[in-house]
């Protein structure tokens, strides 16, 4: 495929799905600052599990609008508070386990990065394996997740890009679009490969299913 036949066919697929990242679906206004970066990690940990990505991303809104939205707050929230904002997203299936998680994840995030994750972005010294591993460290992020959370920072994370992983590469095959990450890169502005990932993922495993499942 020509690269104009490709971003012809981006542009088409971008139509028929919908063209917003997850974290612009859940509210987030994803920038290079603290808040947003933490609040993108919790919803690439909901994400990941294998319930619908529309509860995942309700469930995320839940947190942030019950105050969740900082490592500190998300800590200093009881147990209970946790599970019953997953609760009212619809994460129920999960919600127990999850809510604990959830206070791993801040408190490791305060003591490690002091609630800031540009701090982990500058210890892995562009080195996107190394981030990549350094994000599995964190309780409830398993390789699933960091890639979702990687696929959605590479838009403020030039160093990223192109982040196309498997699940993403899945929905080119599908679409009839090539599988090579260079080939898609190309295709579009980078700052738009977050918005393409997504919808590859979503042509991937269907709009009803959750964006790991």
């Amino acid at each position: 495929m020509t690269r104009s036949g490709t971003t012809a066919r981006v542009r088409d697929l971008l139509e028929e799905e919908s063209s917003r990242t997850y974290a612009q679906e859940a509210g987030i206004r994803l920038k290079d600052t603290p808040q947003p970066l933490y609040q993108l990690l919790v919803l690439a940990h909901l994400l990941s599990a294998r319930i619908r990505a529309e509860t995942a991303v309700a469930a995320a809104e839940a947190l942030f609008d019950a105050g969740m939205r900082t490592p500190r707050r998300m800590r200093e929230a009881s147990w209970q508070q946790r599970v019953d904002a997953l609760g009212e997203g619809g994460y129920r299936r999960y919600d127990e386990r999850t809510a604990t998680q959830l206070g791993e994840e801040a408190e490791l995030v305060l003591a490690k990065y002091g609630g800031d994750l540009r701090r982990m972005r500058e210890a892995a010294h562009g080195d996107v394996d190394e981030l990549r591993s350094a994000l599995q460290e964190i309780p409830g992020i398993g390789p699933a997740g960091a890639d979702i959370f990687l696929r959605e920072a590479q838009g403020i994370w030039p160093e990223l890009a192109p982040y196309l992983d498997e699940r993403v590469l899945e929905g080119a095959r599908r679409t009839g679009l090539p599988t090579d990450p260079a080939a898609l890169a190309r295709a579009v502005p980078r700052e738009e490969l977050p918005v393409v990932a997504a919808a590859l993922v979503r042509a991937s495993v269907g709009r009803a299913s959750g964006a790991e499942s």
